[in-house]
């Protein structure tokens, strides 16, 4: 039996042998592409060629592709693990061709790898193509199938509709019909009884897709409409877990090689068995899915970290940790395991795929900290989450068995509300498909609608706020590509290629596509260039530059009639040369960095600009006072050496033989540019804009040192004049500390001994407060009234916060009483606080709340605002002038029935 590597090798082999060009997988992170976050197919990297934005140096390629989908139309996320192959993150072998072959070779060099040299029975291939749509006025792909029939029966070859079989990169670009080979695992027996064909897009776990061949030949516009390309390509795509399954002759992808060793593993750190013969199409056991969603996540957790996608909550980030997590909850719930589990696996899934993705196994210490912390963090809130869902769980159970007297009716609740799935969400960590899954493991869901509300409230600003609508280019010169010459000069005479309108938050601007520009497109961390475009003596201000893609895109708010004419681009000469002191700093720190700290130091992210630069960096530990000043002080000798900054053009290899440092997570073609700081110091690859000479920079001042997340830190500097104000400002503030106390001989004594005072006075604050809160719980029990039945303790105090107004209430321990209310109110620097608290019988007995009564009741009468617990809340306003109404309309809510 052949493994995952010999069958992935055979492919790549079979492919060069077709005159095709191996070349290595894009990063799993994209971060030059506006619609997308993740790689999700093969052709991401390719995608310039098929919108024509770029010419490929080679016509035919392949290639095995880091994939994930876990979010848009691919979201396969809660099958993972359930069934036997669907996964986050996957590999997609694929063959292409750029305007060279088409259907043709295509289809007969599948059928020759498939059949020939992996000797799959044809009797067993099923082939899809596309029927046509006279809505869109799209024919039938006759040329595919009578390729097809040229190699298996007509009754094998399934004609289905767009749906599954036209292929589009979006709702506008390269689109085409496809045709899709399926295989029919099932055995002998059961072949006889059904007729596979039958069960063929039927999401039958036997009889699967496993290899895509899209054929690009149109082009979709704004409107919907469709032309034919100039030039015809192929994408084709085939899952590599699939294949195996296929070739090993495997019920389920899970027990392939590519799996079983992650699963192996698994079993003995948590020292449970998994059953492979459990039927996965059945769900297994809860045990056996999280045998396979561990298997699964790890890969797109290790892969992405890797590639320079820390966890985090936001965008990206934020699918990795809910990735992250659902491993942890598996392992949590079902596995009995309650300690780390994923970074143990790592160096395991690291030296499997060693010689395919090297980039884990070189960066091993660094991801496996980052995962150990990520699952400490959630490991600490979840057995509370967990324990807070049981209660949720059972109080809806509990409704749900509750017979209405009214009607003689059961009361039926089958939904977790969207403030309850919020809470878990917010407090305790739960990504919402999270949720989701616990809830349906208990036959519930959740209320999505009102989830959504919860987090839109939470949310800074809406989608609909971020809304872009972007018409289609307008080609005013049929040349495809766009050329930057901003290495050279600063200023050029150009013609515009083409540009398109933009609508976002009801505002409208341009984008513009120049054949040659000297603007930089922000990339690699430093931001794009801003300047001018001069057209028919009309000036056009250029306020940011991008790269979409491989594209260079120029923002403006605005376009003259006739752009048709002579284009004069010049850029801001000041923000670029700032930017390039920041640039040529930032290698220079980042080699100081690893001569320092050690050479586990490598590059996470970066921001250069005319301002400062942000370097971030893989560190465990905080950097000590001395190690920054060494690291100043070797940036700035290589400063004032002045060693001239060299850029060169030449191959990846060539480059790397140098000892040009490649950062994780970035896309490099054959030819690359490498700037060489003294070829003993600092050589990197690197397509940024940088000075002449390091004496340029002219001075290197460390701002600060921060942690930015597990295993990685981050450096805030600044250069030039910019170091000199930096520096001339701190001065200023230490002159100004030392004149306030009255000129010391040792400021630093000075300023620890008013330290060291300002605590005992603090200390002395602190039991000056604790006396009055004692005094004022006397006072309280005194004053003790009775209303409706409820014991109501109720003061005003002078001077109190709302820690003053928790320490009494803490004496008071009213949640411990019965029918107890309580109402606190101090006044301190013109704001009014405000405490409610209420004993735990009538919080129970659902009969006050003190979190409604401080929201609705209390903070709109004190104008401010408050929240807290149902037995605890407190408020804080500015408006004094309403405490007596405060207490007279107080009491009329607890004169109320309750």
């Amino acid at each position: 039996m052949m493994s995952s590597a010999e069958i992935r090798q055979q492919f790549l082999d079979f492919f060069k042998s077709k005159g095709h060009v191996i070349v290595p997988s894009a990063p799993i992170v994209i971060k030059d592409d506006p619609t997308l976050m993740f790689t999700n197919a093969g052709m991401n990297q390719f995608k310039d060629f098929f919108l024509g934005n770029k010419q490929p140096i080679n016509k035919r390629v392949a290639d095995t592709q880091k994939c994930l989908r876990v979010s848009g139309k691919h979201n396969d996320l809660e099958e993972v693990g359930v069934d036997t192959y669907h996964h986050t993150m996957f590999e997609m072998l694929g063959n292409w061709s750029f305007g060279d072959y088409f259907k043709k070779e295509a289809i007969e060099w599948s059928w020759e790898l498939l059949t020939k040299i992996y000797k799959i029975p044809d009797d067993r291939v099923y082939i899809t193509a596309f029927e046509g749509d006279e809505k869109e006025k799209l024919p039938k792909d006759e040329e595919s199938i009578h390729e097809w029939k040229k190699y298996l029966s007509e009754e094998r070859i399934l004609l289905f509709g767009k749906k599954d079989n036209f292929w589009e990169m979006g709702d506008t670009g390269p689109c085409g019909p496809c045709t899709e080979i399926h295989v029919d695992c099932r055995p002998d027996e059961e072949r006889k009884k059904i007729d596979g064909k039958k069960l063929v897009n039927a999401d039958n776990p036997q009889v699967i897709e496993i290899w895509n061949n899209v054929f690009i030949q149109f082009n979709r516009l704004k409107d919907g409409s469709l032309e034919p390309l100039p030039a015809r390509h192929v994408d084709t795509g085939m899952g590599l877990e699939r294949l195996v399954r296929v070739l090993q002759n495997k019920n389920s992808n899970y027990d392939t090689d590519i799996f079983t060793g992650i699963i192996g593993a698994t079993e003995k750190i948590t020292a449970k068995k998994y059953n492979a013969s459990l039927p996965p199409s059945g769900g297994g056991g809860k045990g056996e899915v999280a045998f396979r969603v561990i298997a699964d996540h790890i890969r797109a957790i290790g892969f992405t970290i890797a590639d320079g996608q820390l966890p985090s909550n936001t965008g990206a980030g934020y699918v990795i940790r809910r990735i992250l997590r659902r491993a942890v909850r598996y392992y949590f719930s079902y596995l009995d395991y309650k300690q780390p589990l994923l970074c143990q696996l790592m160096p395991l899934l690291a030296h499997q795929f060693e010689n395919v993705f090297p980039e884990l196994q070189k960066q091993i210490d660094f991801v496996g900290k980052v995962v150990k912390e990520e699952e400490e963090a959630f490991l600490r809130t979840l057995d509370k989450g967990l324990k807070r869902i049981n209660e949720i769980v059972a109080n809806i159970t509990e409704s749900a068995n509750a017979i209405d007297t009214t009607d003689a009716k059961v009361i039926k609740s089958d939904k977790i509300s969207g403030e309850t799935a919020f809470e878990l969400y917010d407090t305790f960590g739960f990504p919402v498909d999270l949720i989701r899954l616990i809830a349906s493991e208990n036959n519930l869901s959740i209320d999505e609608k009102d989830f959504e509300i919860e987090m839109q409230q939470q949310k800074t600003r809406s989608r609909a706020a971020t809304a872009i609508d972007t018409e289609d280019w307008i080609i005013l010169n049929e040349s495809a590509q766009n050329t930057f010459v901003g290495y050279d000069t600063l200023e050029t005479e150009t013609r515009v290629l083409k540009y398109r309108k933009v609508k976002a938050k009801g505002k409208e601007s341009y984008q513009i596509v120049l054949e040659t520009t000297p603007f930089y497109a922000e990339s690699g961390g430093q931001v794009g260039d801003t300047g001018k475009l001069i057209i028919n003596n009309e000036e056009l201000i250029i306020n940011d530059t991008k790269k979409e893609n491989d594209l260079i895109i120029h923002f403006t708010d605005s376009i003259p009639a006739d752009i048709s004419g002579e284009v004069i681009a010049r850029v801001d000469a000041k923000k670029r040369r700032n930017t390039a002191w920041h640039h040529s700093a930032t290698h220079l720190l980042h080699a100081a960095l690893r001569k320092v700290l050690g050479t586990h130091v490598t590059q996470k992210g970066s921001l250069v600009n005319a301002e400062h630069l942000r370097f971030d960096f893989s560190h465990f530990a905080k950097m000590t006072d001395e190690e920054m000043a060494e690291v100043e002080e070797l940036v700035n000798e290589r400063i004032r050496d002045n060693i001239p900054v060299i850029t060169k053009l030449m191959s990846k290899e060539e480059a790397l033989r140098l000892g040009a440092m490649a950062l994780f997570g970035e896309k490099y073609g054959d030819i690359v540019r490498v700037v060489i700081i003294d070829p003993t110091y600092s050589i990197e690859l690197c397509g940024g804009t940088h000075v002449g000479a390091t004496g340029d920079i002219g001075f290197f001042k460390i701002k600060n040192e921060t942690a930015v997340a597990a295993g990685v830190r981050r450096v805030e500097a600044v250069c030039g004049k910019l170091a000199d104000e930096y520096v001339n400002e701190e001065f200023k503030i230490i002159n100004g500390i030392r004149q306030s106390l009255k000129n010391p001989v040792d400021l630093i004594k000075a300023v620890e001994k008013l330290i060291e005072d300002r605590n005992e006075l603090q200390k002395t604050t602190d039991k000056l407060q604790r006396l009055q809160a004692h005094a004022s719980v006397d006072r309280l029990i005194l004053k003790k009234q009775t209303i409706n039945g409820l014991g109501f303790y109720h003061d005003i105090i002078i001077d109190a916060d709302i820690n003053i107004l928790k320490l009494i209430s803490s004496g008071l321990q009213i949640k411990d009483h019965e029918n107890s209310v309580a109402l606190l109110i101090g006044k301190k620097d013109e704001r009014v606080n405000v405490l409610v608290a209420l004993s735990e019988d009538l919080v129970k007995a659902n009969k006050l709340d003190a979190n409604q009564i401080i929201k609705e009741k209390v903070a709109p009468l004190i104008n401010g605002s408050g929240g807290g617990q149902k037995f605890l809340a407190t408020a804080s306003g500015i408006d004094v002038r309403n405490v007596d109404k405060l207490v007279t309309q107080f009491k009329e809510i607890l004169n109320q029935p309750l």
